[in-house]
């Protein structure tokens, strides 16, 4: 039983996340021939670790600071609910910040300084984005952290490791995939709206509210889907670059949703939009090595 509330607490549902930006990175370097398998494996790893290490400190944190209460729409908080003891999931949370460390130490070693800088703000702002005594969750900055991290600087930063330098293709090909982890944030933020109001957590969507929520989603999508095309249009790519395009349908009833509906029923919303930005992120990778 215990399995299943640790899984509960790792949110698998958001580890796409921490996957699209290191693929896509990674394919960036394949195609221009310096891709490592290690390096990869590694970067791959780590991210995932420090996603899990977000979730769990959001989970413990958020029941300290109070904003976790049984009125939220989301799904179950083991800290909040009791099924986890708030230290345990402190702990785990420790753990996971010391294994991701030790990951960095290999890619620290590969990349030099520009990657010692990116683990170690990394590993800052797992700890800063809902702890501390200005957490950045709860300041309306979330959403712009979470773009800068899980877009240029995983992209970016995974393209480095293996390529020493950075390239036109990582940097544009960031700006995709970290609008796409960013709605999924959106999603969460809407659907939190009305409880992280009364509990005092200013979101960015507590601040625009809802209509400019929405709004904002809506741009991210686009963005996501037209940069494949502003790509190919400077003539660097072929024709697969377009790939991803093949599932912007799927981003159809994603609108429809966040356009008609609120509370509970986002938390597919959020898993769908997750599911949507691995899609384009598998696309978009494959068209980027074809291309």
């Amino acid at each position: 039983m215990k399995i299943k509330y640790w899984w509960l607490a790792i949110r698998p549902k958001t580890l796409p996340a921490a996957v699209c930006p290191v693929l896509v990175g990674a394919a960036c370097a394949a195609s221009d021939l310096t891709f490592s398998f290690l390096i990869f494996a590694a970067a791959l790893a780590g991210a995932v670790l420090i996603q899990i290490s977000v979730n769990l400190a959001n989970d413990y944190f958020d029941f300290k600071h109070h904003i976790d209460t049984p009125d939220r729409k989301g799904p179950v908080r083991v800290t909040q609910s009791g099924l986890i003891k708030p230290e345990t999931v402190r702990n785990a949370f420790i753990l996971t910040q010391v294994l991701a460390l030790l990951i960095g130490f290999f890619l620290i070693f590969e990349g030099g300084l520009v990657i010692l800088f990116i683990v170690i703000a990394s590993l800052v702002c797992v700890v800063c984005y809902s702890g501390g005594p200005y957490p950045i969750a709860s300041n309306g900055l979330g959403e712009l952290f979470v773009f800068i991290f899980f877009g240029p600087v995983a992209v970016c930063g995974t393209y480095y490791l293996m390529a020493d330098s950075i390239s036109f293709s990582s940097i544009a090909a960031s700006l995709p995939v970290g609008c796409l982890i960013t709605a999924i944030i959106v999603v969460n933020n809407l659907r939190d709206i009305d409880t992280d109001a009364n509990a005092g957590k200013r979101t960015l969507a507590v601040i625009l509210g809802h209509s400019n929520t929405k709004t904002g989603y809506v741009a991210l999508i686009l963005i996501s889907f037209l940069m494949p095309c502003l790509m190919f249009a400077t003539g660097r790519y072929t024709g697969f670059i377009l790939l991803p395009l093949a599932v912007f349908k799927i981003s159809f009833p994603l609108l429809k949703t966040i356009s008609e509906q609120k509370g509970e029923v986002m938390n597919r919303c959020l898993a769908d939009t997750a599911r949507l930005s691995l899609m384009f992120s598998l696309l978009f990778s494959i068209g980027l090595l074809a291309g």
